[in-house]
């Protein structure tokens, strides 16, 4: 299970990161940048299923609504094994606010926090005791790196890395 919670939170900003400069509202700019179909390889690096390969495949768009935000569905597959995810992050008035999966009251993940800096973004996660951070940073227009650590005792420990990219031929928003 945090196998798959863990994975839930690399795919929702895989698709989040296109453009690797800010101009306006760095918030509004990158909420919007999200559609797109974005593919690519990760590995667990920490903890029980350390070693562990995954592939995943999302498609990343604003939010129905006219709120600022991110939706996010596809699949992320590990051997014959295919796990859907979904994500939705909200921005309102300053401050960060979401769900992947169910959200912590089910068997998902509560967003806690965000700061987007630059071509990064940071967001805080939470799970009952679980607390970490997830780095997205877009190092190429279309090659987004991520990492995702977990908070042991005082330190964050990565246990998530991936490098996604933007598939050309099927909605680029570019």
């Amino acid at each position: 299970m945090i196998f798959r919670i863990l994975l839930s939170v690399t795919v929702l900003f895989a698709s989040a990161m296109t453009t690797p400069t800010w101009a306006g509202s760095k918030d509004h700019v990158f909420f919007k940048s999200v559609k797109g179909t974005w593919r690519g390889p990760g590995e667990i690096v920490a903890g029980k299923y350390k070693g562990t390969k995954f592939v995943c495949n999302l498609k990343g768009a604003p939010k129905a609504e006219q709120k600022l935000g991110i939706a996010l569905d596809g699949t992320c597959r590990v051997g014959i094994f295919s796990q859907k995810m979904s994500a939705i992050i909200n921005h309102s008035r300053g401050k960060y606010s979401g769900k992947f999966l169910d959200g912590a009251a089910g068997e998902g993940l509560d967003i806690t926090s965000g700061r987007v800096k630059g071509n990064k973004i940071v967001v805080g996660i939470n799970r009952k005791k679980l607390n970490g951070a997830m780095v997205a940073h877009l190092q190429e227009p279309n090659k987004l790196n991520i990492t995702i650590s977990v908070k042991v005792q005082d330190q964050l420990v990565p246990v998530i890395g991936m490098t996604l990219a933007r598939d050309q031929k099927v909605g680029s928003a570019r």
